[in-house]
């Protein structure tokens, strides 16, 4: 029940804010496609253009396929933001607002922000609706609209990711005015055939068009003609393909309560990743049981650093049997013990042949990687600060991942 002027004031308020969203829906939906993809990527640039072309400063995801376009992008989404990273999401079409198509960190924009990302946008949309019609052309349509307003809100909100979803095609679809540095390729198949000239390989022809120079392409088993033309447009922007069941493969995959639990294997552009905190020999001996399976037949190069009063020979002794060879180190801890100190421990326990120092841990996890190779493994271990250290260096900001003096550490995977 309302009382009191203010309250009343609210209520107005939020009811102009409504009505405004239902002018703005009517007026963006009221516009039709048109049929001349060239021109409509003409029209987006231009608006953007006018706009300070935002999407300029946007780091873009880029998701595209027959089905499965929506899905995906959510998910990358979700895990982008799992890593703390602010993340925009473009995707279509929408159930119940088109709010919902223009997502920052998981939450559609309200009401009032529609509104006032529309007084920026509607004077450009008009703008070049009015050039447009000079040279006989249409107004802009709705989805080349919600483009703009998506990119703009992005740029506005300094999202550091925006994973943006295809509309229909690729290389002449509106959102192809952004430079996504990751093309994620869901399966295609034949849909909109005027669209594509009605045979898979036009499918493919467009739908390529997303990849860009020097990209990272991601993409999920596809037909035998879709994957020769894929291979050969990769190539030709000097782009990197990473392919479903080649470089990564889902494992296994299970419902659980809010979602699913899946176990993915990558073979790309860096090694396995093991953590554990285990700070002793009796720890190191429960790591040793649970490591073995992780760590198969890898070449693997642990990375090591202990406090000073700890037993240093004793850890060292209980790596042996799980790595080839071990990089010395030191935390910044004030209990730290030495590199060199170390060192001389590490060569009396393994031989000098197995041993490198490094004197800190951004240099250790830097020479084991380029020891490991990209089909080896690391082995991050001996200390509790030496884990936190190296969960950052490798970026990794998950909450959770394993628990200190676990035994059943849990493996980090990096494209």
């Amino acid at each position: 029940m309302l009382d009191g002027g203010e309250s009343s004031c609210g209520a107005d308020e939020h009811a102009l804010i409504a009505s405004a969203e239902a002018e703005i829906h009517s007026h963006i939906f009221s516009r039709v496609a048109d049929e001349d993809h060239e021109a409509k990527m003409r029209r987006v640039a231009m608006a953007l253009d006018y706009l300070g072309d935002p999407q300029d400063v946007l780091r873009v995801i880029h998701v595209m396929g027959t089905n499965g376009k929506t899905s995906t992008s959510r998910m990358a989404a979700s895990l982008l933001s799992a890593h703390g990273l602010k993340v925009g999401l473009f995707t279509s079409p929408h159930l119940h607002t088109l709010r919902e198509r223009i997502q920052v960190d998981g939450i559609p924009l309200d009401q009032a922000e529609l509104v006032l990302l529309w007084q920026i946008v509607a004077p450009v949309i008009h703008r070049v609706d009015a050039y447009s019609a000079r040279i006989g052309g249409p107004r802009m349509s709705f989805f080349e609209v919600l483009t703009v307003l998506g990119i703009v809100a992005f740029s506005t909100a300094r999202v550091d990711v925006a994973v943006i979803e295809v509309g229909i095609g690729g290389a002449r679809d509106a959102t192809n005015v952004c430079e996504g540095e990751v093309a994620v390729l869901t399966p295609m198949g034949i849909d909109h055939s005027e669209y594509f000239g009605g045979t898979i390989e036009g499918v493919a022809k467009e739908k390529a068009g997303i990849i860009k120079s020097h990209a990272t392409v991601v993409t999920a088993v596809q037909a035998d003609e879709v994957a020769t033309i894929l291979t050969a447009v990769a190539r030709r922007s000097n782009a990197t393909p990473i392919w479903e069941g080649a470089q990564m493969s889902v494992i296994s995959s299970e419902p659980v309560a809010g979602g699913r639990l899946m176990t993915l294997a990558t073979a790309a552009h860096a090694p396995l990743v093991v953590l554990d905190a285990a700070h002793n020999p009796h720890g190191v001996a429960a790591l040793a049981r649970a490591a073995r399976e992780v760590l198969g037949d890898r070449a693997t190069i642990g990375v090591i650093a202990v406090l000073a009063d700890k037993d240093a020979r004793g850890i060292l002794e209980g790596v042996s049997a799980l790595v080839d060879r071990v990089v010395v180190t030191r935390t910044s801890s004030d209990r730290a013990l030495s590199a060199d100190d170390l060192e001389r421990v590490a060569i009396d326990a393994l031989g000098a042949h197995r041993v490198q120092r490094a004197a800190d841990v951004s240099l250790a996890i830097a020479k084991a990687r380029d020891l490991a190779g990209t089909q080896g493994a690391l082995l991050v271990t001996g200390s509790i600060a030496l884990v936190a250290q190296a969960r950052h260096e490798l970026g990794m900001t998950l909450h959770g991942v394993g628990q200190a003096g676990d035994a059943a550490s849990l493996p980090a995977r990096f494209l």
